[in-house]
C-alpha cells in the first residue's frame, strides 16, 4: 500500500486498507464487488463489499470529492434524505507510479433502487407518477433546508418503497451548494433543470421500450413542477382569516401533518383592530408520522409506512377497547403481539425480500383482500402464511446482491 494514501473519514473502517486502491476503479476484481443495480453516472461507480456491508465508491476529482463529502455530511446533520458519506481516499497511485483519481465513499442505501431498475423489474401503470411525486417531496425538503441541487434528475436519486408510494433520496451532491436560504430564482432554476432532465430521462426509457405505452413525457415533467409548487405553497404560504375562524389554524397544521410535515413554529399576526389573523409556518420538517411511531415503538420507518402502521395500532387499540389508556402501553403490546410475530413468521431465507415495515404493510393489504374475498375477518397469522406463499416468495430480493447491471435488465414483459 503506497505511503501517500490519505483517508479522510469520521469513523474509518480498517478494512478499507485491504481494498485495491492501486487499481483504477473500472478494473477492480469481481471478488470485492457487489453486483447491485446501478444508475447512470458520469463517473465510474462500483458497489463494494466491506465488513459485512456494502459501500458505493465513486472515482472523482480530489477537490470535488472533498466538497461533496462535506455537503453530504451537512445534509445528514440537517436530516435530509440523502446517502450517508463514509469518507474520501486520495493519494492513489498505480504500481508504476501513475496518479489515480480520488474516490468518494458512501454507504449503500439498503432496499433502494435507481429509477432504471424500477422500470426494468417492476413495471406498474402509475410507477412514473409515484416516482415524480417522491422527487417533488425531496426537492421541497432540500430547498427548505437551503440546498441548491443544480442537477436535479432521476439519475441522481435513489428510491425506496414507502407503503404504496416511494421515498426519494439524494445520491449525488456534486453540483450542489448549501445556503442559509434559497431565493425564488434559485428554486425556479433548480425546478426547471429538474423538469428538463426528467423529460430527457423518460424519453430515454421510452426509446429503450422500458416505459409503459402512452406516457406523455412532457406532461410528466410538468407534473413535477405542479406537485412541487403545490407542496411548497402548502408549507410556506401565508393565510388570512377572520378572528371567528381560528379553527383554521388547527386545520392548517392538520393539513401539513397529512402531507407528512411537522410545524415547529408559526407566525401568527393579528390586525390592530383584531378583525383578521394571518398565519405562516416558519419552521417545517417532514416525518410527523414516522417520528410518532419511533417515539411509541422505536421503529424507524418511512413516512407512509409509519402512517399505515399507526393506523393498524389505532385499530388494535379500538378492538381491545384501550383508547383511554396511555398509548405507549398499547403500542408496546401491539409491537410484541402483532408486528414482531408477523415479521418473525416469515422464513429467514425470505426476509431479505423487503424491509420489515414494507413487508408488514403488504401483509395488511393482503389480509384485507383475502378477508374481502372470503367474506370473513381472516386472522393475522393466517394472512401472513398466505402472503408468504402467494406473494412474498415470488418477489425479487431488494436487499441482496442481484448479480445484474440495470443496463442489461430485461423488461418484465420479456420474462414470459
Amino acid at each position: 500500500m503506497p505511503d501517500s494514501l490519505q483517508i479522510t473519514a469520521a469513523a474509518p473502517d480498517p478494512a478499507l486498507l485491504d481494498l485495491p486502491w492501486h487499481i483504477p476503479l473500472e478494473e477492480w476484481p469481481e471478488s470485492v464487488l457487489a453486483a447491485l443495480p446501478r444508475g447512470i453516472s458520469r463517473h465510474v461507480v462500483r458497489f463494494v463489499k466491506l465488513s459485512g456491508r456494502v459501500i458505493a465508491v465513486k472515482e472523482i476529482g480530489e477537490t470535488v470529492a472533498y466538497r461533496e463529502y462535506e455537503l453530504l455530511r451537512a445534509l445528514s446533520r440537517l436530516d435530509v434524505p440523502s446517502v450517508e458519506p463514509v469518507g474520501v481516499i486520495n493519494g492513489r497511485r498505480s504500481p508504476d507510479g501513475e496518479r489515480l483519481e480520488a474516490v468518494l465513499i458512501t454507504k449503500h442505501l439498503q432496499f433502494s433502487l435507481p429509477y432504471r431498475a424500477l422500470f426494468s423489474t417492476a413495471l406498474q401503470p402509475d410507477t412514473t407518477t409515484r416516482l415524480i411525486d417522491a422527487l417533488a417531496v425531496l426537492l421541497v425538503r432540500l430547498h427548505l433546508s437551503g440546498f441548491y441541487w443544480g442537477d436535479v434528475s432521476l439519475s441522481n436519486t435513489l428510491f425506496r418503497r414507502d407503503a404504496e408510494t416511494f421515498a426519494a433520496y439524494l445520491v449525488d451532491a456534486e453540483t450542489g451548494d448549501l445556503h442559509e436560504r434559497l431565493s425564488d430564482g434559485q428554486r425556479s432554476y433548480d425546478l426547471e433543470v429538474a423538469r428538463v432532465n426528467i423529460i430527457g430521462e423518460l424519453m430515454d426509457l421510452e426509446a429503450g421500450e422500458l416505459l409503459e405505452e402512452g406516457v406523455d413525457t412532457v406532461a410528466i415533467g410538468a407534473r413535477l413542477v405542479e406537485r412541487y409548487e403545490e407542496l411548497w405553497a402548502a408549507l410556506t404560504d401565508a393565510e388570512s382569516f377572520g378572528t371567528g375562524e381560528r379553527w383554521r389554524v388547527a386545520a392548517r397544521i392538520e393539513h401539513l401533518n397529512e402531507l407528512g410535515f411537522d410545524v415547529g413554529e408559526l407566525d401568527i399576526i393579528t390586525d390592530v383592530d383584531g378583525t383578521t389573523v394571518s398565519i405562516r409556518p416558519k419552521v417545517v420538517d417532514a416525518g410527523h408520522h414516522s417520528r410518532r411511531l419511533m417515539r411509541l415503538t422505536g421503529l424507524d420507518v418511512q413516512e407512509n409506512q409509519a402512517r399505515r402502521l399507526l393506523n393498524d395500532l389505532d385499530a388494535y387499540r379500538a378492538a381491545a377497547d384501550r383508547q383511554g389508556e396511555d398509548e405507549e402501553f398499547a403500542a408496546h403490546d401491539w409491537l410484541t403481539t402483532v408486528f414482531e410475530p408477523a415479521v418473525r413468521a416469515v422464513p429467514r431465507e425470505l426476509r431479505g425480500k423487503l424491509e420489515p415495515a414494507q413487508m408488514f404493510h403488504e401483509m395488511l393489504d393482503h389480509r384485507w383482500f383475502v378477508s374481502r374475498e372470503q367474506g370473513r375477518d381472516v386472522p393475522m397469522a393466517e394472512a401472513v402464511r398466505s402472503y408468504v406463499d402467494t406473494v412474498l416468495q415470488h418477489r425479487p430480493d431488494e436487499k441482496s446482491v442481484l448479480g445484474v447491471d440495470t443496463a442489461v435488465m430485461p423488461r418484465i414483459s420479456d420474462l414470459g
